[in-house]
Order: structure tokens, then C-alpha cells, then sequence
């Protein structure tokens, strides 16, 4: 029996991740996969990050993952989402190449000296007094892992539906991991099962652009990989386009057919990113839908019409989608379809995504409850990290939800579990503005760099930015001009909600043209008051699991829903790390908790 370190099954966003940096940290790793080409495979639409997606892209790329680096190298082109909302919201959103990802990723993988890459099926994983021993491959061989990551994606026992056909499948044409998921439930693990989907792909050129809006990349945005300085040119726009009457009756008058509406499907499935089906049912008040029209590879036909996600027989969704303006003469290259697939329940994980009853066991990306390949990745991260610092005897790595989205989205699954695929949104985090997507490096290279996870040049990188941002910051507040009659500092300027850094920057002996630094140098001087505000919720919440909570009638605390007071009422935490552990209660409620029981006057509300 061969021995490793960490064994990680599956090659996906999770799995490349664990793999890697598990790896970067002297670990040996076996990464083994049903499909050496497919590894980074993008299993739905041909795009990296999004709103609090791209936070997690640059959060992994500042620890030293790869998800933002094989972004830039394989983009087809970039967007700035959120321009004209507040700076806590902006996000960036890149269209790949779906051909030259996987070979990217691939090439990273097999570029480390510390990874073996092996083409097989886990049917089983071995564990000896509740810890991990090994895994047993469908050839019949054994590696022995001090750690074992399961990053198996859709492929735990998943059930792919087309109309009221099904199969077995992890995706369409792929087999599916059901001895593993039985591996998975012999361990007493909980389990259950989820509902995605994808939408058909059609051939380029059959569509009429011409009826379509262009929406072209934008050239004005910063690479995803803080270590990448621009972004490359050649990009290829997306154009929209909408449903209408037409193609809503097309589907209504088939949703006899839908596994959705006959219970084929019984699983949940994902809330914020609904087939359309569920969309043209639920919202039936509307008349169209917006699709976005995305290439999926520089030399492919192919293309991804995102807003269709469906699990109508072919026939169907060949007549509906003819029905929308520039698709009349849509050629479908491959059906859209639905997949319930096998899930851990998350708090079955402690906060380093090892299972709290086996030692050595991780799990990290859609198994968990997630959806997205950004989610995935975060989750691969942490459990890679965490795996090899198990190996090298040394303490866990644990983000808070005041470092990083990427704590906010393990704290979430693990402490409070959930009863749909899971998708990060920047309102999830109680600390946004502190946690910005442009300050991804500033807030967790320091970490990254103590682990061993990234080398001297690129901290210096880091320090010399770091130097830059504050020597900004002392001139705008040191320079005075005169401005409609008055004279102030250009920091009290830019603190003017009309006032932009454009403004003031023509005024600074040094002119700056890096937007990073530009961005990040507006944050600070027009909310820092804010920021401050954040920093002291900060300090108080780290305290809350010493802070006991008195018998109180949580009816009388300010600004709590009925909802929150019915589950405090129902679960009586002891503490207020207690209650912030219940799903459903926010960070926000507990600290009205904390003002209610620290002011003296309402003490006579306690019963």
C-alpha cells in the first residue's frame, strides 16, 4: 500500500485547491479523479466570480490558491459589477475560455513536485478507531493517507433528469460515485440530497447577434490574481436577450413534463438561481426573463445562454428556445438538464472542514451544500491547509467572519447547516465593508505568508503595495486646495459623496494611476468612520461566547423580528455565542442582545 500525506478525491474547483495547497505546505498528495482532462472542469456557465463570488476568488488567490491565476490566464473577458452601489458590493466577474481552464489547471497540478495525479474511482474509504487509514480505488488498489479530502462535487450518488427520463450521473455523460456515497453513509455521517441544474448549449452559428444587445468586457478592471498586473486584450463580448409571452407558454403548457412539477425531483434546489420553469411559475406576473448569451471557448461553438437552466424533455426545450428573439434558428449542441446529487449535512464539520467524529476526514465544495465554483474552491482551501498543517503536528487554520467571506461561508455551513444549496451574497457578511473584495490581500497575505503559503517576492509585493496605499493616504490628507471657494484637505473633499478620486487626484504632486490603489485609498478616507464603527463590532463579537445571556423577555429587545424571538424562546441560549450559533440569528441581532442586557434601565425587562 503506497503511503501519502493527504489523499484528495475529486479534481474540481475544491479539489485543485486542496490538492495545491496542501502541496505548497511540503505535504505528499495523491489527487485522484475519474477524468484526468476534466480537472477545473465548468460543469455550468463559463464564468469565475460575481457579487461576494469575487471576493472569495481573491481571498483564495491571497492564500496562495489558484482559482484567480488560472482565471486571468484563461479569460475571455472582464466586468466590474456594481459601479454606481456602495464599495462594499463591487465585484468582478470574468467570462473564460471552458477549454483553456482545465488545461490551465491541469498544468499547475502536474507542475508541483509534490502531486501524483491518477485517473481512478474511490469505492471506499478505509478508517481504523475513527480515524482515516486509507482509500480503496475501483481497480482494487489501496493508498494509505494520514489525511483524506473528499471533494466529489455532484458526483455522490447524483441522478440526472431530462423530462421525465433519469440516470445515474455526477454530470451528463459522466458516471456517478454512488459506492463512495455508500463509503460516506457506513461512516454514520448524516446525508441527503440536493437539486442543480444547467442549460442547454447552443451552436453559435445558428444565432442572430443582430437582434441582441452587445454587452462588451470592460477594459478598466484589475485582474483577479493580486500577483497578475493587467489584464490581457482580445476580449469577446456576451450580448442579452429576453424570454417572452410566447416561450412562457410554450413551458407552462408543458410542465406536465417537468420533473419538477410531476415530484420525479424531490430535492431542494437552488433559491437564487431557479430553473425556468420555476422562475416563469413563481414569478408568473412577469412577461420575459433576462438571458445572458456567453461564449464558451475562443474557438468553440458553442455557447451558454444563462437564465435558461432547465430539465424539460429536448423536444421542448428545442421549441421554447426558438422562441426568444435572435434563437429562432438555435441549434442545441447539448440539453440542458436537472441532477440531485449527495450532500453532507455541514455541521457534521468543525471550523477546519474535518468531520468532528473522524480524525483526518475533510470534505470541502458542493457535497457540503454549497453552489458555486467559487464557494468550492474557498472550501477546498482551507480543508488543503488544514490537512497538511494535521500532517506537519502544527494548529489548525481558522478564519473568522471578521477576516474574510471565506469564514462567513464556513461558519454559515458548519454552525448552522443548510436546507438549500448554499450561494454567498455579500448581505451575508456583518463586516462588508471591512471585508471589501479589493482589500483580499491586505487583509489575509500577512496569514498566508506566516504558513508558509506564499514566498518573499510575493510578500514584498504585498508591502510595497501596502507602502504606496499609505503614502496616498498621508498626501491626501497633508495637501490643501481651494475648492468652489473653500479651503480643506483633499481627504475632507473626497469624504463629499459627490467627490471621486478622479477629483482629487489631479491635485496630488504624485498622480496615481494604479486603480487598485486609487480604490482602495477612496474607501478609506470616505468611510472611515464607518469602518471604524466595524472594527469596534469586531472586538465586542469576539467576546460573546464569555458574555452569559440573563433570563430576559427577548420580545422587549429593540428591533428583533418575530422570527428571532421565537427561535432565542425556543433554543435558550446560554450565551451570546450561543445564540449567534442558531440559523436564522444575524450577528446584528445579537448585538441588540448585548445593548439590551448591558444597559442597566432594562433590567427590570428580565423575567
Amino acid at each position: 500500500m503506497k503511503k501519502y500525506d493527504t489523499v484528495v478525491i475529486g479534481a474540481g474547483h475544491a479539489g485543485i485547491e486542496a490538492a495545491y495547497l496542501a502541496a505548497k505546505l511540503h505535504c505528499s498528495v495523491l489527487l485522484l479523479t475519474l477524468d484526468i482532462d476534466g480537472i477545473g472542469r465548468l460543469s455550468c456557465n463559463p464564468a469565475v466570480g460575481g457579487v461576494a463570488k469575487g471576493h472569495l476568488v481573491r481571498e483564495v488567490d491571497a492564500l496562495g490558491g489558484l482559482i484567480g491565476k488560472i482565471t486571468d490566464s484563461s479569460a475571455l473577458g472582464y466586468r466590474f459589477l456594481n459601479r454606481s452601489k456602495g464599495k462594499a458590493v463591487w465585484a468582478t466577474r470574468v467570462q473564460v475560455d471552458k477549454y483553456v481552464y482545465p488545461k490551465v489547471a491541469r498544468e499547475y497540478l502536474q507542475n508541483s513536485s509534490n502531486i501524483t495525479i491518477l485517473n481512478a474511482k474511490v469505492k471506499n474509504i478505509i478508517t481504523k478507531n475513527n480515524k482515516v487509514k486509507g482509500v480503496e480505488t475501483n481497480f482494487g488498489q489501496f493508498f494509505y493517507a494520514k489525511t483524506i479530502i473528499v471533494c466529489a462535487g455532484t458526483f455522490l450518488k447524483g441522478k440526472i433528469h431530462i423530462g421525465l427520463d433519469s440516470f445515474s450521473g455526477g454530470r451528463l455523460y459522466e458516471e456517478s460515485s454512488n459506492s463512495l456515497f455508500k463509503s460516506i453513509k457506513a461512516l454514520k455521517l448524516k446525508t441527503k440530497h440536493f437539486k442543480t441544474g444547467t442549460c442547454a448549449r447552443l451552436d453559435r452559428r445558428t444565432l442572430n447577434f443582430s437582434k441582441m444587445v452587445e454587452q462588451p468586457s470592460q477594459e478598466d478592471v484589475e485582474p483577479f490574481s493580486f500577483f497578475n498586473k493587467r489584464i490581457g486584450k482580445n476580449h469577446l463580448s456576451c450580448y442579452i436577450t429576453h424570454t417572452n409571452k410566447k416561450t412562457h407558454k410554450v413551458i407552462s403548457k408543458n410542465l406536465k413534463y417537468s420533473p419538477l412539477y410531476t415530484g420525479k425531483i424531490k430535492s431542494t434546489g437552488v433559491r437564487y438561481c431557479p430553473s425556468l420553469e420555476d422562475k416563469i411559475v413563481r414569478f408568473s406576473n412577469r412577461d420575459q426573463h433576462q438571458i445572458f448569451i456567453e461564449p464558451e471557448g475562443r474557438d468553440s461553438v458553442e455557447i451558454y445562454p444563462n437564465g435558461i437552466s432547465t430539465s424539460l424533455p429536448f423536444d421542448v426545450q428545442c421549441e421554447f428556445i426558438q422562441t426568444i428573439k435572435g434563437l429562432e434558428s438555435a441549434v442545441i449542441l447539448r440539453p440542458g438538464y436537472g441532477i440531485e446529487h449527495g450532500v453532507i449535512d455541514a455541521r457534521e464539520l468543525s471550523a477546519t472542514l474535518q468531520t468532528q467524529t473522524i480524525s483526518g476526514l475533510y470534505f470541502a465544495g458542493q457535497l457540503n451544500g454549497t453552489t458555486g465554483y467559487e464557494e468550492a474552491a474557498a472550501q477546498g482551501a482551507i480543508a488543503g491547509i488544514n490537512a497538511a498543517l494535521s500532517v506537519k503536528g502544527k494548529n489548525p487554520f481558522v478564519l473568522d467572519r471578521s477576516d474574510a467571506f471565506i469564514g462567513v461561508l464556513i461558519d454559515d455551513l458548519v454552525n448552522k447547516g443548510t436546507n438549500e444549496p448554499y450561494r454567498m451574497f455579500t448581505s451575508r457578511s456583518e463586516f462588508r465593508l471591512s471585508v471589501r473584495e479589493g482589500n483580499a490581500a491586505f487583509r489575509l497575505m500577512p496569514k498566508a505568508y506566516k504558513l508558509g503559503l506564499i514566498n518573499k517576492e510575493e510578500y514584498a509585493l504585498l508591502q510595497k503595495q501596502k507602502t504606496s496605499l499609505e503614502g496616498i493616504i498621508k498626501d491626501l490628507r497633508s495637501t490643501k486646495v481651494t475648492m468652489n471657494g473653500k479651503k480643506d484637505s483633499l481627504a475632507n473633499f473626497l469624504k463629499r459623496p459627490q467627490v471621486s478620486f478622479a477629483n482629487v487626484n489631479k491635485h496630488l504632486d504624485k498622480k496615481i494611476k494604479t486603480s487598485f490603489l486609487s480604490k482602495e485609498a477612496e474607501v478609506t478616507i470616505k468611510y472611515e468612520g464607518f469602518l471604524r464603527r466595524e472594527q469596534s463590532a469586531v472586538r465586542e463579537l469576539k467576546n460573546f461566547d464569555r458574555i452569559k445571556i440573563p433570563a430576559i423577555d427577548y420580545s422587549k429587545v429593540h428591533s428583533l423580528s418575530r422570527e428571532v424571538v421565537e427561535k432565542l424562546k425556543k433554543f435558550n441560549p446560554k450565551t451570546l455565542g450561543d445564540a449567534l450559533k442558531i440559523s436564522g440569528i444575524t450577528p446584528a441581532a445579537v448585538l441588540n442582545i448585548y445593548s439590551f442586557i448591558r444597559r442597566p434601565k432594562d433590567q427590570d425587562n428580565c423575567r
